[in-house]
């Protein structure tokens, strides 16, 4: 482990040797896209230095749900950080959030488009006394557009809710902020990507993503409908628009997912259910009759499991090699990971405070992710930083204050 990567590491309380330990990371974000970016760095061993502002991340007060008096949304996307709170409006806090543009390998921000230019923290700002940097700015619809960019908006605009609801019903939302998620994951994939670029030339870059991009792309075979066929999907409910049966299905008692991707799979279907005549006819055997004719084996499929429980099915149809599964809460998903071994709770303790979180996905033979700082308090450590920043001062201190010079003054 190379010197600044020991430094970082004895500093602020990071234990592991992830394949980003010596990375540091100022994180300038706030809500979802960008915490959640800068988390997934933290388990890969970066160090992550989270600035707040006086009042906190909105979603400190995203209430309920809460452990103790913490909002567990906030929790959801700020493992492994350190904290300090900075006011830009402040010349000394300033020229401290500055110093840490400056010294940090990566800047995460997302700011209205221009936002931070007023603080000499933009990317031109912060590439001049920084050229090594990578500076990723996530926004709702790119750098050129101010319109803020919240994940509802996205799932609107982008066509999503126009996929989801009953055919003949609204348009829904997603019960999570699947873009801001699906965002934060591209900027990771950005930031270590440029990272790379970085270790192969010298050289640091921008990166940015934004919400309706990462939407678009992340509707995948509905985006290429329209783009490559022309064809414009509308809402089917649970149901497949190219693969049938691909959905939950009525049982004796209760739904159970069925997916066929395949012959085969439609074959043990069928056996399964024993109902051999669906394998000789020409409007089913084979998926593309059976999707334009679903119609008319919908009825004599939800007789067929009629006859027996979602569970029973489930237990016949796995044992045959259909893929298959009933629709369970999120307290029995997370016991599922738990009984096959996924151990998907990680408990991570700061001091004497200890929350249960959520694994981090990813499984690295060689330099696993870690689980070191539990999601901090608000400003939790800004004594530590700001000394390690070398501005030891008080706030009001003006004396100190106006020693406080911007970086690359």
């Amino acid at each position: 482990m190379d010197q600044k990567a020991q430094e970082l590491r004895e500093m602020f309380g990071r234990t592991g040797s992830g394949p980003l330990a010596g990375i540091l990371v100022a994180d300038f974000a706030r809500v979802l896209a960008g915490p959640y970016a800068t988390m997934l760095l933290a388990d890969l061993g970066a160090t992550v230095i989270k600035v707040e502002g006086p009042g906190g991340d909105d979603t400190r007060i995203w209430k309920p749900p809460v452990r103790g008096e913490d909002a567990t949304y906030y929790l959801s996307v700020n493992r492994n950080k350190v904290d300090v709170v900075l006011d830009f409006n402040d010349e000394g806090d300033l020229a401290l959030a500055q110093e840490l543009a400056r010294r940090a390998d990566v800047v995460v921000e997302n700011f209205k488009p221009g936002g931070l230019a007023k603080f000499g923290l933009d990317y031109e700002s912060v590439s001049r006394a920084n050229p090594n940097v990578i500076y990723s700015s996530v926004t709702g619809f790119g750098p050129n557009n101010p319109q803020p960019g919240y994940d509802l908006l996205v799932q609107g605009l982008s066509g999503f809710m126009s996929l989801t609801g009953e055919p003949d019903g609204p348009p829904f939302r997603a019960g999570v902020a699947i873009f801001d998620v699906m965002t934060g994951l591209h900027t990771t994939v950005g930031i270590l990507a440029a990272l790379q670029h970085r270790t192969n030339t010298g050289e640091g870059q921008k990166v940015d993503t934004n919400l309706l991009s990462s939407a678009l792309s992340g509707l995948v075979n509905q985006t290429s409908a329209y783009v490559a066929g022309g064809v414009v999907p509308h809402r089917m409910g649970n149901e497949h628009p190219s693969l049938y049966p691909y959905q939950p299905m009525p049982t004796a008692d209760g739904d159970l997912i069925i997916a066929c991707g395949n012959d085969r799979q439609f074959k043990v279907l069928a056996t399964v259910l024993d109902r051999p005549e669906w394998l000789a006819d020409d409007r089913f055997a084979t998926a593309g009759p059976r999707n334009t004719n679903r119609k008319l084996l919908e009825p004599v499929l939800i007789e067929a499991l009629s006859h027996k429980s979602a569970q029973e099915w489930y237990e016949l149809l796995t044992a045959g090699g259909l893929p298959c599964a009933p629709i369970n809460t999120i307290e029995q998903g997370v016991q599922l990971a738990e009984r096959i071994g996924l151990e998907p709770v990680v408990e991570v303790t700061t001091g004497d405070r200890t929350v249960p979180t959520v694994r981090n996905p990813i499984f690295l033979s060689k330099s696993p992710v870690s689980y070191d700082l539990a999601p901090p308090e608000l400003g939790q450590d800004s004594e530590l930083v700001r000394q390690w920043l070398g501005q030891d001062y008080q706030r009001g201190d003006e004396g100190a204050a106006a020693e406080a010079s911007p970086a690359g003054r």
